[in-house]
């Protein structure tokens, strides 16, 4: 390779070259990306930046690294295809901060995460007072075992019993098993006592006494299926209720008869909420209370870890403590046996409060931490480190950040750049935009009118550009002259949930309501967690749309039952023939369109199904017509195009066409119906999410942070949207930071005035205007700033 002149040959390699990249929407995209240098892609949700940054040269690096490895040890890491792209040479070391949600596992905390728990652990193992053991004896996820027993030692060829007994302490409290809370079943909610089984008693979500489980409850013999359960005696209640499974015969068929409370703890509590169908998560909700544990005061901790202390602190002390005041703390602690950990952790406990999330605990579950918090909790472990020449690529870093936060977060980002990083950052806000040093803007639209290079340069050219992005990277937000008038209130009192303090205020209704205030502030505290709980509310939140390379807009929608209950009733065959997961499949492919080789530790093989073509029906299916087409063309529509197609004549469906002008109206008019939700981006799959949402019937909608992943161009139709259904008698309330939500609200409350302890209070209420001319806090002083360069 050529070098340039007095430049080693090593020194040359100062670019990424991606050459002829076709990953999903990409079509062959070339594109060269300097080293040690922040690059930013821009372009709308769904236009080919994650598909160009991520699932190209992020996919890349990471199969090559696992390839260094033996073929026993990749036998147990995923199997990476290598991205379809000509040449991709010069890349280094990937390390990818995305903004997948951290599980919500209820064991799982910022502690833990971070390893700042373990440090603690260790630390109190070593200096508290009084000492009880080593760093299990702090542990919340380690119980206390004890046992004792005889052994045998043989000595001089003669075996001997020896009594012995053995104890490892845990720091497990035994009441909640670590947990912190312990749970209750309110029973009103699982049967109505003033009915009979017959008549319908069970409240629990499918248990209708119409199919299986009417046959196992009237053949069990336990109880009568005519008598009010409210009159059952305690032996017919506990049968009822708790009975441990039991074989049974009803009608000669063997079945298996259990109580309702051990039967639904397996079927739906013990499930991560999240992951359950809305109207199960709406009955556990209802049917489950929880509370601190009694025991340890929802510390996790058992009795001798919380009596252990150093200068009068407790391990269940420091995890409570706000991260800021924890790591004033650790820095007043002076001992130099244990030199080397305090200088960690309190590195560790530094770069939380560089990175924003002083105002966390160590004792925050990590399933409660919002999208932004949870990239940013990501970081941390990045931030000391020494190694360089990485590729550190982001995800939209300033997801859930407060216009007054952002700047931190891009001092975090060049600080990264300055160490001889690479710095790759898909991202929509100009904040980030404006410290790029290079940009590469991608589109000129999404999907298949995407996945082009638009531009390629410098900021101030592409203000210049005659792109997408370079129009609208300058827009400003003008306040509204007049702001309508609410028609009542959903009143929230004396709410204390996380750092709220005792807060009071009234949420508007009949109107657009926007929830601001900087990270941490008590925003998502406040309309999740202190909402009344007779409060008929629909709540977008923002967590992942869960689906596999089966489901697409039609299935997930529901738009395509109606279609195949169409197509059925024209041709006269059943509906299951027109779904490629049940009898309308190909036989070869199983309804996927593609045949997958294995090839063990190599990346397995997908190719199109000869049989079917990748249309994933059976050939005869495929005889079947609609309105001159067949299903599998119809799935193949955009969502344009099938809106025009169901609108009239003989493929009329007015259902159908309901449920696609709704993601129309999203913006999501050129996905394919048809299309995996695996290919679609995050903007693109929050739109969906918000499209099924309004199809539900309430009058309040809560939607959390919508712009994410949204282009600016995009955010205008994100509030034409939002304006429609206000006028259509709808209550709109938007967690939000873009000040363009902020600036067309008709009505602010901004939580603040800082994060974490120094937040969870209603610092304003009012009217954008208001909040403009009094720059009394953040927001307005950001706000203000934002409309005033109109």
């Amino acid at each position: 390779m050529p070098t340039r002149e007095g430049l080693a040959p090593a020194d040359s390699h100062d670019l990424i070259r991606v050459q002829g990249a076709r990953v999903n929407n990409l079509r062959d995209v070339s594109v060269e990306l300097p080293k040690r240098r922040l690059t930013v892609f821009t372009g709308v949700s769904g236009s080919g930046k994650s598909s160009l940054v991520f699932g190209t040269v992020a996919a890349e690096s990471q199969r090559l690294i696992n390839e260094t490895y033996s073929a026993f040890v990749q036998g147990f890491m995923p199997t990476l295809a290598r991205p379809d792209v000509d040449v991709l040479d010069g890349i280094t070391t990937a390390i990818i901060v995305d903004q997948e949600r951290i599980g919500g596992n209820p064991r799982s905390t910022v502690g833990t995460l971070t390893d700042a728990n373990a440090m603690l652990r260790i630390l109190f193992s070593k200096i508290a007072v009084p000492h009880i053991g080593g760093p299990n004896a702090f542990s919340f996820n380690m119980p206390t075992v004890r046992g004792s027993g005889a052994v045998k030692v043989e000595r001089n060829s003669e075996a001997k019993a020896v009594k012995q007994t053995f104890e490892r302490l845990g720091g497990m409290c035994p009441r909640c098993e670590g947990m912190g809370t312990v749970s209750d079943i309110d029973l009103t909610e699982i049967y109505d006592a003033d009915k009979s089984l017959a008549d319908g008693s069970l409240k629990v979500p499918g248990y209708s006494m119409d199919g299986w489980y009417g046959r196992i409850y009237g053949g069990s013999g336990y109880f009568d299926m005519d008598k009010p359960v409210g009159s059952f005696t305690k032996r017919e209640l506990d049968d009822l209720l708790y009975r441990e499974p039991t074989k049974i015969k009803v009608d000669g068929i063997n079945l298996t008869y259990e109580g309702v409370i051990p039967k639904i703890t397996k079927s739906m509590l013990s499930k991560d909420i999240d992951a359950v169908q809305p109207h199960i998560r709406a009955f556990i909700e209802r049917a489950i209370t929880r509370a601190a544990c009694p025991e340890c005061d929802g510390t996790r901790l058992a009795e001798p870890a919380r009596n252990a202390r150093i200068d009068g602190v407790s391990m269940a002390d420091a995890c409570r403590m706000q991260i800021t005041d924890l790591h004033d703390w650790v820095v007043s602690l002076d001992d130099p046996n244990v030199a080397p950990l305090l200088d960690k952790l309190r590195a560790a406990l530094e770069s939380f409060v560089e990175i924003g999330l002083g105002y966390l605990s160590l004792e925050r579950p990590t399933g409660t931490l919002s999208g932004g918090e949870a990239q940013r909790t990501k970081m941390i472990r990045h931030l000391g480190s020494s190694l360089t020449d990485i590729t550190y690529i982001f995800d939209e870093p300033t997801i859930g950040l407060h216009p007054h936060d952002i700047a931190r977060m891009n001092d975090l980002l060049l600080r990264l750049r300055d160490k001889g990083n690479t710095v790759l950052v898909v991202e929509h806000k100009p904040e980030t935009i404006a410290i790029a040093d290079h940009v590469v803007d991608l589109g000129p639209r999404a999907g298949s009118l995407g996945g082009q290079i638009c531009f390629e340069g410098s900021v101030a050219d592409l203000t210049a550009a005659d792109t997408l992005t370079g129009r609208h990277l300058h827009d400003r937000a003008h306040l509204k002259d007049a702001v309508r008038t609410p028609t009542g209130a959903i009143e929230i009192r004396g709410a204390s949930t996380n750092n709220l303090q005792e807060v009071d205020v009234d949420l508007p209704l009949g109107i657009l309501t926007v929830i601001t205030g900087v990270a941490g502030s008590g925003k998502s505290s406040l309309i999740h967690g202190s909402m009344p709980k007779d409060a008929e509310v629909v709540t977008i939140d923002q967590t992942a749309i869960r689906g596999s390379r089966r489901s697409n807009p039609a299935t997930y929608t529901g738009l395509l039952e109606p279609i195949r209950k169409a197509f059925a009733k024209a041709n006269g065959v059943k509906p299951a023939l027109f779904s490629p997961n049940s009898d309308g499949a190909c036989p070869t492919c199983k309804g996927a369109g593609v045949i997958y080789t294995d090839l063990a530790t190599m990346a397995g093989v997908a190719t199109p199904c000869d049989v079917c073509d990748g249309k994933r029906f059976d050939a005869a299916v495929l005889e079947y017509r609609l309105g001159g087409r067949d299903i599998s063309e119809v799935l193949q529509m955009s969502v344009d195009e099938a809106t025009e197609f169901f609108s009239e004549g003989e493929a009329r469906i007015p259902a159908a066409h309901k449920i696609l002008r709704r993601l129309t109206d999203v913006g999501l008019g050129y996905l394919k119906v048809g299309q995996p939700l695996t290919t679609l981006s995050g903007g693109e799959r929050q739109r969906i999410k918000l499209a099924t949402a309004m199809a539900e019937k309430a009058d309040v909608y809560v939607l959390d942070e919508p712009t994410t992943g949204l282009h600016l161009a995009d955010v205008e139709q994100l509030l034409g949207l939002l304006d429609r259904l206000v006028e259509a008698g709808k209550s709109v309330i938007v967690i939000e930071h873009h000040q363009a939500v902020m600036a067309h609200a008709d009505w602010i409350i901004d939580i603040g005035p800082g994060a974490g302890q120094d937040g969870g209070r209603v610092v304003f209420e009012g009217t954008p205007r208001d909040l403009v001319a009094g720059r009394s806090t953040l927001t307005g002083q950001h706000l203000a700033e934002y409309v005033d360069a109109s």
